[in-house]
């Protein structure tokens, strides 16, 4: 019963400690080795031709930081001394010991010395009852070991153990009289094998634990470097596997590729490598803008926003001579002189000028011919025939013939513009003569439309009262005033 409560102990305390490294932070081990004893009979440590007597034991360690972790150590087997000569003694124990161990290099060292300073406890006599006659102190225990990694999670444990006991009694002669040098003291040698417990983590499975990994979202199958990051063969600050240009430092915008130009485009890439272009002229630059490069460009000075062809040239898309940039009409055949638009009637003015573009005319007239005197006397005439209804914008039946005249002649001016204005004496109130002058002269101009004029070709206008030609103090004076008046012009 006793034994297997020891044995429930050790279990415990294998799940209650810790571990190796900052990956698998527990570690268990099982050992074996002698004991020596340094006391009243005399001392044996590191001799060989005393009775050596052996032991076994578990341990259970956990990583606390890269340098330090907590050991526990459960131990079992005999202590004694004896020569052959004198008297001696021999008794079993069971041990216990926790130590803190301070490793001399990192965790990733195959070779990791350590020295290590704990207390425990010894029951001797395989008692279990924990009286005081069966049981010393440890205080202090203190040692040194290596540890030999034999892959990543098995260790060869080799330790030398110093066990400084509270009690001068064991051997049977107790006259320490409190002087701590006189107790009783035993040496371990111990060999033992070491496991380390638990899962490194690896997310990305680049090889390299999450906790040294700078890089944990690596993509599969990539090469990383000690860090866990995507090895950078060329150090431009872009990792190989993305890198366009692995073995040559270049640029971050350009995938890791160089450009010595500083223009956008890759050297493999760029036609004028040595001079800053555009990207979409493959790296080379184009002086007039025309969007053909001046390697390319046979017009290397056109016009900005002129259509170019191939060569960089103007375009002349109607093949008059006259290149689009320069042509006033570019997509109708027409004459050099008139900036490449067509004469159709030959007067020398350019038809999208020439208001009578079928009719030959002159500069002063935009193109129409000069409208006869006889008919500009004709028409002033006419407007002096127009009358209305009193007080009304309603034309007289005497007027429509003296319009239908009128229709004619403007017939025969195409591009002839008549001002139909209109004009009242000063009877009423201003605002009423000026409303009335307005749509007597419109009445006009509605009369001209319906026989076929352009209405772009008509202008009314009302003036009421504001321009007498006479005064409106008589009867004649305001008949005078009581007037339409037409003008004609290009």
């Amino acid at each position: 019963m006793k034994k297997l409560l020891f044995l429930c102990i050790c279990i415990a305390c294998t799940f209650a400690s810790s571990g190796q490294t900052e990956e698998k932070k527990w570690n268990i081990g099982l050992h074996g080795g002698v004991t020596q004893y340094n006391g009243d009979l005399g001392r044996d440590w590191y001799k060989t031709n005393n009775t050596t007597y052996g032991f076994g034991g578990i341990s259970v360690s956990r990583y606390l930081g890269k340098l330090f972790d907590a050991n526990l150590l459960l131990s079992k087997g005999t202590i004694g001394y004896n020569t052959g000569t004198s008297a001696g003694f021999k008794s079993d124990f069971n041990a216990i010991a926790l130590n803190l161990r301070f490793n001399i290099v990192a965790p990733e060292y195959v070779i990791r010395p350590y020295v290590f300073v704990g207390a425990g406890a010894i029951l001797f006599d395989n008692q279990l009852n924990f009286h005081t006659e069966n049981y010393d102190y440890i205080l202090p225990s203190a040692g040194g070991g290596i540890n030999f990694r034999l892959s990543p999670s098995i260790m060869l444990n080799l330790q030398e153990s110093f066990l400084f006991s509270n009690k001068d009694r064991r051997d049977g002669i107790d006259n320490a009289d409190g002087d701590f040098k006189k107790k009783d003291a035993y040496l371990t040698h111990m060999v033992g094998l070491t496991f380390n417990l638990g899962d490194t983590q690896d997310t990305d499975n680049d090889g390299v634990a999450d906790k040294k990994d700078n890089c944990p979202d690596t993509p599969t199958n990539v090469k990383v470097d000690k860090t866990g990051c995507p090895i950078d063969s060329d150090s431009d600050g872009i990792a190989d596997y993305l890198d366009a240009c692995p073995d040559i430092s270049g640029s971050k915008i350009l995938n890791g590729c160089p450009d010595k130009d500083n223009d956008g485009v890759e050297d493999a890439k760029d036609r004028c490598p040595d001079q800053a272009g555009i990207s979409t002229l493959l790296g080379c630059p184009d002086a007039d803008r025309d969007g053909v490069a001046d390697i390319d460009d046979k017009c290397a000075n056109t016009k900005l926003g002129t259509k170019v062809d191939k060569l960089g040239c103007p375009i002349d898309s109607d093949y008059d001579g006259v290149t689009d940039d320069l042509d006033r009409c570019p997509d109708t055949k027409g004459i050099i002189s008139l900036n490449g638009c067509p004469d159709a009637d030959g007067d020398g003015i350019a038809d999208i000028d020439d208001k009578c573009p079928n009719t030959k005319g002159t500069s002063v007239n935009k193109g129409c011919p000069e409208i006869a005197k006889a008919d500009i006397v004709r028409i002033t005439y006419i407007g002096s025939k127009i009358f209305f209804e009193n007080n009304s914008d309603k034309l007289k039946v005497a007027s429509l013939s003296q319009l239908d005249e009128l229709s004619k002649i403007l017939y025969k001016y195409e591009g002839a513009i008549l001002t139909i204005e209109g004009h009242t004496d000063s009877v009423g109130a201003e605002e009423f003569n000026m409303t009335l002058s307005k749509k007597r002269s419109e009445s006009v101009r509605e009369y001209l439309i319906g026989k076929g004029i352009s209405d772009a070709r008509i202008i009314s206008i009302g003036f009421g009262e504001t321009k007498p030609v006479a005064t409106n103090t008589t009867s004649l004076g305001k008949a005078k005033n009581r007037r339409v008046e037409l003008k004609t012009n290009y």
